[in-house]
């Protein structure tokens, strides 16, 4: 009908101002206030979903827009991120079996379930393994957790699973962080943490050990937690092609990502090392 007639005369048959009907136009074609920030916050969001290298869901992403001084909500955030195809980490796929509890070694009581929470960095100290596959064979990573910081205070990685492996994770730790005696130190019951040299190793550091119940995980869960995030944000994403590629993308998870810029939920959405700065004991 446009095509046909002018405007004028539409404006004249519909008893309108063609000033009206140019302004009308106008608005139309101006995005609303809404859709204005929506676009806004539509970069924004994109920018920390690529920093925390495409990990963040939306809980994390709304804290940190918050810590940048902008608040919206969840469901919003989640809209955004559907339209911009974004997501956060996915559930893992498989568990390789790292702990041999067959051996004769001494087990410590576990001292964990019945401790309070730490108050303060150096207090409580958890340990595990995981694996690591490579087209070149598995990679072996052990791991020292802060259990007030969450913080990975030490770790050390090799192609075999022994005592020295966890004996250079602890060496690491107490280099780092030259914590006080007495401190809890909890691990699993597997041979490499049971062995005469590792329990020595405690001792001369006058560390306590404790154990985890055997076959209980959920003994050990914070650092299961962060075996968890390890695989599901950056190994299972990899296909490492050897141990040296592997190697150099845990090391950058860990320092570069993990311990100083990873927002933690339990640590009201700081990162370890903030979370130790922002509270100091």
């Amino acid at each position: 009908m446009k095509n046909q007639s002018s405007i004028v005369q539409l404006c004249q048959l519909l008893d309108v101002s063609t000033s009206g009907y140019y302004q009308w136009c106008q608005t139309q074609s101006r995005p609303c206030p809404r859709a204005l920030q929506n676009q806004s916050l539509s970069v924004a969001v994109d920018q920390i979903h690529s920093a925390s290298r495409q990990t963040y869901g939306s809980p994390r992403i709304v804290a940190a827009l918050r810590a940048q001084g902008s608040c919206h909500g969840r469901n919003r955030i989640s809209r955004l991120m559907r339209q911009k195809g974004l997501r956060g980490r996915q559930k893992g796929r498989y568990r390789v079996q790292t702990t041999d509890s067959n051996h004769d070694h001494p087990i410590a009581p576990n001292l964990l379930a019945e401790a309070p929470e730490p108050t303060a960095p150096d207090q409580i100290w958890v340990a595990d393994i995981t694996y690591i596959p490579t087209r070149q064979g598995w990679l072996y990573l052990a791991g020292v957790l802060d259990l007030y910081s969450r913080k990975i205070v030490g770790w050390a990685m090799s192609e075999w699973i022994n005592t020295n492996l966890t004996l250079e994770a602890l060496a690491m730790a107490r280099l780092h962080r030259q914590p006080t005696s007495q401190l809890l130190f909890h691990s699993d019951r597997g041979v490499q943490y049971a062995a005469t040299d590792f329990r020595l190793a405690l001792n001369q550091a006058n560390f306590v050990p404790s154990m985890s119940r055997k076959g209980n995980c959920y003994d050990n869960a914070t650092m299961e937690s962060f075996w968890s995030a390890l695989k599901i944000e950056l190994v299972y994403r990899r296909d490492f092609l050897n141990h040296t590629q592997a190697r150099a993308a845990i090391f950058d998870y860990i320092e570069a990502f993990y311990n100083r810029h990873r927002l933690h939920s339990s640590l009201n959405y700081q990162s370890p090392a903030d979370f130790e700065l922002n509270n100091p004991k």
